[in-house]
Parts: structure tokens; C-alpha cells; sequence
């Protein structure tokens, strides 16, 4: 299956002939949504979309890697990383038609 990437872009067109609004507040509207959800998610470490999925922020310690190829041991510096888990509605509407 070819892989199709959502951009920013396609979204913007979509609200664009969906409801209507120019390009222009398309893409503020967007971009706002995006900035909204990622404030949330630094702020309190969750944001749940109802009917959608919920994100979440979680700390990864530092610890011990090894490169598969030449074994050679790195450390991997401690990152946050954001996990996502989606909603019973989002699943049973992804498997309705398998």
C-alpha cells in the first residue's frame, strides 16, 4: 500500500471547501487548534479529545543504547515523548468495515 502523508496544507484546503472560510483564516484556524492542543499537553501533560484519542506527555529517562550493527553502547539522553491512545469510537469506527 503507497503511503499518503496529511499535510497542514491538504487540512487547510479541506476546511477551505468545506465551511468555506479563505485560505488565509483556513490556516489560522488550523494553526490555532495545533497550538491550543500542544500548550495543553505541556501544561498538563494529557489533553483527551473526546471521540478522537487522548495525548499524552511522558518523561523518558536517560539510559544505555546499543547501535544494532556495530554494538557499540551510546547513551540516550533523557527526552519527553508524546503517546497517543486512541478512543473507542475512533477504533470501532476504524474496524466497521473489516
Amino acid at each position: 500500500m503507497k503511503r499518503i502523508n496529511l499535510t497542514k496544507k491538504d487540512i487547510v484546503n479541506s476546511i477551505y471547501m468545506q465551511i468555506g472560510f479563505s485560505k488565509k483564516i483556513s490556516e489560522t484556524l488550523l494553526e490555532d487548534i495545533l497550538e491550543l492542543i500542544l500548550q495543553n499537553i505541556i501544561k498538563h501533560k494529557k489533553v483527551k479529545i473526546s471521540k478522537f484519542g487522548t495525548f499524552i506527555l511522558r518523561k523518558k529517562n536517560q539510559r544505555i543504547g546499543r547501535n544494532p550493527k556495530t554494538k557499540e553502547k551510546k547513551v540516550i539522553f533523557e527526552r519527553n515523548v508524546i503517546l497517543f491512545k486512541a478512543s473507542k469510537d475512533f477504533k470501532k469506527y476504524i474496524n466497521k468495515n473489516v
